[in-house]
């Protein structure tokens, strides 16, 4: 559950939250979410994430119920500060083990349908969480807010323990078993990973390491996924608008209409998985400009649609670690890098930008907060671009290397390739 629900849900009143406190909590939660991620991915190509992944779910859920014992703004930031670090290990890991699975013209389909659960997830526990507050609130001497912690971390636990018994590990170590994954279903996943040339985990090496960093791989995907990352500020605003129609004597929406209401943004998110980059970046960039320059209060129909078409965009997140995964499977270690690096650098920047940006004090108006949007989307077009532009010449190099091999003595000789795949060095 996010902290905003619980914020407008009467965590605010109930532990004296002034100021610019809600950002501070979600930023403890994005530097525990920094953290884990890359030891966490390369934790995963040692050891089963069959085991690791689930148990970390577990540990989760745990810390979550934990926040409903929180009495001041010092336990929420403790507590949220390990929730992110136990949550670090499951959205990097998901992505890495899928990409272990699928082939290049299945993992982008793939990816995004794993990533739709995010956008799904919220819209049912927006409605359970309306629902706890309204059935629980002061139930048994408990706060409804308190009761949102506790039922999300209790319902967590059985899925996660469900991991153990059906989640996959990689094709190349999980264990074959008469009910669910055979002897010859593994046989097959590793043979079709061969014929793409996804290598399995190997040993970890200094030139291995070195090689995460010679590469341009890392140089354009994780900028691009930074941007993605930090370009949907303007989302979070709505809840915030919400809640400024109320004023002491005047409840204009009830804490379970402004919990409810911004679901429909999740709705848009799932509608929209798939577009490209680029068109989705300019469709965003609009939004932004359009949220900046109209009024709050004048045309209340119109803003709520913008904020509706802020997440647009959203669906964007699986479609790039896809593309990560299949410009570096020659590397498994390398591929667990780089896609855990986007989302550890996006949440660095995540961890401090939405203070300068979308301040708790300028909700919901954050005029520049919206500006900077926009331009944040035009460098996503850019990074998204020149990505592109670079998988297109290490295709034409593989190609003239390929050409070249089946023609021998031909005086063809093309400079800066590696013995294999796709690791091509920039220049």
């Amino acid at each position: 559950m996010d902290s905003k629900n619980a914020y407008v849900s009467g965590m605010q009143e109930d532990l004296h939250l002034v100021g610019n406190d809600l950002n501070y909590i979600t930023t403890a939660w994005t530097c525990g979410y920094v953290i884990g991620q890359i030891p966490s991915n390369l934790l995963i190509t040692r050891i089963r994430p069959s085991l690791w992944i689930p148990a970390m779910e577990v540990l989760w859920s745990v810390l979550t119920v934990l926040l409903s014992t929180s009495k001041n703004f010092t336990h929420l930031v403790v507590i949220r500060f390990f929730v992110g670090l136990a949550e670090s290990t499951f959205y990097p890991a998901m992505q890495y083990v899928i990409g272990s699975w699928y082939k290049t013209d299945e993992l982008g389909k793939r990816a995004c349908i794993f990533h739709v659960a995010s956008a799904i997830g919220p819209m049912f526990s927006g409605f359970l969480q309306t629902a706890a507050y309204n059935g629980l609130n002061e139930v048994h001497g408990l706060a409804g807010w308190k009761w949102l912690f506790i039922i999300d971390g209790i319902i967590t636990i059985p899925i996660a323990l469900l991991g153990f018994l059906i989640m996959p590990d990689l094709p190349n170590n999980t264990r074959p078993s008469k009910w669910l994954y055979t002897e010859a279903q593994l046989e097959i996943a590793n043979k079709r990973m061969a014929e793409i040339n996804r290598k399995p985990p190997s040993k970890f090496t200094k030139a291995k390491i070195l090689g995460f960093f010679t590469t341009w791989h890392i140089y354009t995907l994780v900028p691009l996924y930074i941007l993605f990352n930090n370009g949907g500020g303007p989302a979070s605003s709505m809840i915030f608008w919400l809640k400024s129609f109320n004023t002491p004597t005047k409840t204009v929406y009830t804490v379970g209409q402004i919990n409810i209401y911004p679901l429909g943004q999740n709705v848009v998110q799932v509608h929209c998985l798939g577009p490209g980059s680029q068109m989705q970046s300019t469709w965003s960039m609009i939004i932004c400009i359009l949220l900046a320059v109209t009024p709050l209060y004048t045309h209340i129909a119109r803003r709520w649609a913008l904020y509706y078409m802020t997440t647009v965009p959203a669906g964007m997140s699986g479609l790039i670690l896809a593309w990560a995964n299949e410009l570096t499977g020659a590397d498994s270690e390398k591929r667990s890098f780089v896609v855990a690096s986007c989302n550890m650098w996006a949440y660095v920047m995540q961890a401090w930008l939405p203070i300068v940006l979308f301040p708790q004090v300028e909700q919901p108006r954050v005029l520049k907060g919206n500006i900077a949007t926009a331009g944040i989307n035009f460098g996503m077009m850019f990074f998204a671009f020149l990505t592109y532009l670079l998988q297109r010449r290490d295709a034409r190099r593989q190609r003239s290397l390929e050409k070249s091999q089946s023609t021998p003595d031909n005086g063809i000789r093309v400079e800066g390739l590696p013995y294999e795949g796709t690791e091509l060095l920039i220049g």
